[in-house]
């Protein structure tokens, strides 16, 4: 298994994304109990004009994770992690994560944001030195915190 970039701006490649982003997303809203996340919504279109940078981690047969940013001066703001429910539990979130963080050493300050109640995305970036900065309240019921590591 080896992490590419992923040429999002082809269709066949955001469609790729779509079939893991979709299913896993579908349970972060379980967990978060709000269907409220704007990437349960995207396209194909949508993906490929969204100004991100993806990377992706496949196995023999599909892609079954991916990790997407933008950069922004020195800081670098993760947008999207997202693994194949089929492979929750398996490391490939910390190995997308491990795998930004290590190949943007120019980076001064990474950021992601995720829903409050999702701990196991929670305790991955808390694992990779992240520090949750603050938390706030989108909607009723739905809370998102903030993390960064510099």
């Amino acid at each position: 298994m080896m992490i590419t970039k992923l040429p999002i701006e082809q269709k066949e490649v955001a469609d790729e994304v779509l079939t893991v982003q979709l299913p896993a997303y579908r349970i972060e809203a379980a967990i978060i109990e709000s269907d409220a996340i704007p990437a349960l919504r995207d396209t194909v279109d949508s993906l490929m004009g969204c100004g991100e940078i993806f990377y992706g981690l496949r196995d023999e047969e599909a892609l079954i994770g991916a990790i997407s940013f933008k950069i922004e001066e020195d800081t670098l703001d993760i947008h999207r992690l997202v693994i194949h429910p089929d492979h929750f539990r398996k490391g490939i979130g910390r190995k997308l994560v491990k795998y930004v963080l290590e190949h943007h050493p120019e980076i001064r300050k990474f950021i992601v944001a995720t829903g409050s109640k999702n701990t196991p995305a929670l305790q991955l970036y808390a694992s990779e030195g992240f520090v949750a900065v603050r938390a706030f309240e989108v909607m009723p019921g739905l809370s998102i915190t903030e993390l960064e590591k510099n």
